[in-house]
């Protein structure tokens, strides 16, 4: 009589620990309506009615509780062994599965009341046992393999704690049915549940964990939105990174294909992903939630709805072997991380959009400057070659005239000889501004150096020109857009600056060629918008043109810096 109490405080012990589990596993899936916990709640759930009936059938010994109580033992296994199977590959039920459950009920009713008898005890217990040991066992290998692929720690105290108890189912009828192990085995078993709870909390924690940093890692960069950002590779290639992903894909809803894949979806690019993956896709569309499932050779396909404002533009497709990275979160998560990537993707376009406009700009730009320095070079031409000529000849006619006029008039028409010369002059300055010979001449450096020196004999403002020996061959643009600075802004200096030097440095440093021009005049004043009253904004124009800069400011103490930097990419150097 004390064994029979003690065995039925043990198993009372049991069925408490049990119905504490069973209880957080179902409170696990209210919250997160996840169907592992489902199925875990349902096993635990088993597992109680199991102990149910066994505490019924000691003092009773009717049969009705012995096979109730074997039924549920097998079920209870059949059921965590699903749930570790939904919770590692999202499995599927499937008709042959079906025997798993119809063995329990089948043979526990032929081995209590068909065979039944003492002496052939063993023939009856050893087929539920072996089935019951397997299909621990089983729970076990789905738990270590989870472990071998994304290296959790809940997957391995599982695995071990399944190990060893479908180890410890097979000592049944050699020992547990013997009262050998009374009570005994019912701590033992307290034991192993409490190793089965505490691996799905820390399951539960990695799940959560590892869905928020999915959720993290794929929207890192996503508002990002800089020019040449590839955001979509980006996305996928951070989703490729994440454990046990094989294979990330983008489907683009309006044409209908994906547009993107790497991995093991890299083969989906530019066509339609095979029917597994296309029936996720239909559903998310249709559906506008997260949708997953088996895809082939996968364990799971993944299907994220992009959305865009409030339609669904396209789906994120995620393919692995080991379970679905976004399993853990709730669907406010996974919409909000959709319209998130929706939002990336629309910003990444509008992004590229206007990169192609602004180069359109840019080539615009370049021609009508181009367009501006024919033009400058037409009219230089024009005056050197007709209107200078026309000068000098009538210089040569005027000067015959006054060798055959009497000295008053001598008089006068050499003043208009002199006019005639300044005209010249005139003339011959207007030509070199509007395009310098050096400049097509002799290149970039000595047009310059010869800017600076006409510059310092012209104003009388001591000039400097310090430069490389040698310069990377710049395009026409290019030459014409600096040296066209530069003698801007040593006419600024000239006309706004009320300065007694000026220096002119050249540098080439970090892919970058470098014009400084720095005076010690006034620096700037409120004269009014430095863009408009000193040419600053045709310089931008020139410059941004070839993706340079222009920087104009004040000098401690007085004094001006203009700064001019163009990069040494294929927009500037001839090849």
């Amino acid at each position: 009589m004390n064994l029979l109490f003690s065995e039925l405080h043990a198993a009372l012990l049991l069925a408490v620990v049990t119905l504490g589990v069973a209880s957080v596993c179902g409170l696990l899936y209210i919250r997160f309506r996840k169907a592992h916990f489902f199925w875990w709640a349902v096993g635990w759930a088993l597992y109680l009615a199991r102990l149910s009936a066994i505490m019924l059938y000691v003092p009773t010994l009717e049969p009705f509780w012995l096979y109730a109580h074997q039924v549920a033992t097998g079920w209870a296994a059949v059921a965590l062994l699903w749930s570790a199977l939904v919770f590692s590959r999202g499995i599927q039920f499937r008709w042959p599965y079906l025997a798993l459950v119809l063995f329990p009920p089948v043979w526990s009713w032929y081995a209590i009341y068909h065979i039944g008898t003492a002496d052939r005890f063993l023939y009856a217990a050893i087929p539920a046992v072996v089935f019951l040991s397997l299909a621990t066992l089983w729970t076990a290998v789905v738990f270590f393999r989870f472990n071998w692929k994304t290296g959790s720690s809940g997957a391995m105290l599982l695995g071990f704690a399944f190990l060893l108890w479908g180890l410890h189912h097979l000592d049944y009828p050699i020992l547990r049915a013997r009262g050998v192990w009374n009570p005994w085995g019912y701590y033992l078993d307290i034991i192993f549940i409490l190793l089965v709870a505490g691996g799905i909390l820390i399951l539960v924690i990695e799940d959560l964990q590892g869905g928020v940093g999915a959720l993290s890692a794929l929207s890192g960069d996503l508002q990002r939105g800089e020019a040449g950002h590839d955001v979509s590779g980006a996305l996928l290639a951070r989703a490729l990174a994440l454990p046990g992903v094989r294979g990330s894909a983008l489907y683009d809803r309006a044409r209908g294909q994906v547009t993107r894949g790497l991995g093991a979806c890299a083969a989906w690019e530019a066509a339609r992903p095979g029917p597994a993956a296309q029936a996720r896709i239909d559903e998310v569309i249709r559906s506008g939630l997260p949708a997953s499932g088996s895809a082939g050779t996968f364990a799971y396909l993944a299907a994220l709805p992009v959305m865009r404002q409030t339609e669904v533009a396209g789906v994120m497709l995620i393919v692995g072997d080991a379970r679905d990275p976004f399993a853990a979160l709730d669907l406010p998560f996974l919409r909000a991380l959709g319209q998130q990537v929706g939002a990336a993707l629309e910003n990444a376009d509008l992004n590229q959009r206007l990169q192609r406009r602004t180069e359109d700009l840019e080539r615009l730009s370049v021609r009508m400057l181009q367009h501006q320095e024919e033009e400058r070079r037409r009219l230089s031409l024009e005056l050197h070659d007709e209107t200078a000529q026309v000068f000098s000849a009538v210089k040569i006619q005027l000067g015959l005239v006054r060798e055959e006029v009497a000295a008053p008039q001598a008089a006068r028409l050499g003043r208009v000889l002199e006019l005639v010369d300044e005209g010249m002059a005139s003339i011959r300055s207007v030509t070199a501004a509007l395009r310098p010979a050096l400049l097509d001449d002799l290149g970039l450096l000595p047009a310059l150096r010869a800017l600076a020196t006409d510059f310092e004999a012209r104003t009388g403002i001591a000039a400097s020109f310090t430069a490389p020996a040698s310069l990377p061959p710049l395009n026409e643009s290019a030459d014409v857009a600096v040296f066209r600075a530069v003698q801007e802004g040593l006419s600024n200096v000239a006309r706004h600056a009320d300065a007694d030097r000026a220096e002119v440095t050249v540098e080439l440093a970090d892919g970058r060629l470098c014009i400084v021009i720095e005076d010690d005049g006034r620096g700037l004043d409120a004269e009014g918008p430095v863009e408009e009253h000193m040419g600053i904004g045709g310089m931008r124009e020139r410059f941004a043109a070839l993706g340079g800069t222009v920087d104009i400011q004040g000098r401690p103490g007085g004094g001006t810096r203009l700064s001019l930097c163009l990069p040494l990419g294929p927009k500037v150097v001839t090849t």
